[in-house]
């Protein structure tokens, strides 16, 4: 699969559907960055009238989980990845459009390289950020990302 936003979201339509229906969207990604943008609305709001937590969850493990892919991908090796472990700080109400960050891909690459010269597993935190249409950051997610060479 070729990393583009159109790829990456077609891909997310047949293989996370539920973050497609709530509006979650790859804006762009690089070797370095992935940025994936979610829009407030009913559909996806919380009693409070604001984007429910697990969306933004969605949206922010995207950006963090489209790298660690991109990276394999460009690794060449066969390598399994989950999440192990995650973490979420909310600072402000997240309504309008989120855009969530993440800038790691050298830290996944060096992890994964790690990983397959000492063929042992390998994990690294990974961090996202949300920023709402005045820059101002409404959350942060890191996400364990668990990295093993397969065979």
């Amino acid at each position: 699969m070729q990393f583009t936003p159109s790829k990456l979201n077609t891909f997310m339509f047949f293989k996370l559907p539920s973050a497609f229906w709530s509006g979650v969207r790859v804006k762009s990604i690089t070797k370095e960055e992935c940025v994936v943008t979610v829009k407030h609305r009913w559909f996806n709001q919380n009693p409070f009238k604001s984007m429910y937590f697990a969306v933004q969850a969605m949206a922010a493990e995207f950006t963090t989980g489209a790298l660690v892919m991109y990276q394999i991908k460009e690794s060449g090796a066969n390598i399994s990845m989950l999440v192990a472990n995650n973490k979420g700080a909310f600072t402000k109400k997240a309504t309008g459009r989120i855009a969530f960050t993440c800038r790691q891909g050298n830290d996944i690459k060096e992890t994964i390289q790690t990983a397959i010269e000492t063929k042992e597993g390998q994990t690294i935190w990974v961090t996202s950020i949300g920023v709402n249409e005045k820059g101002e950051q409404v959350s942060e997610m890191l996400f364990e990302w668990t990295i093993k060479v397969r065979g």
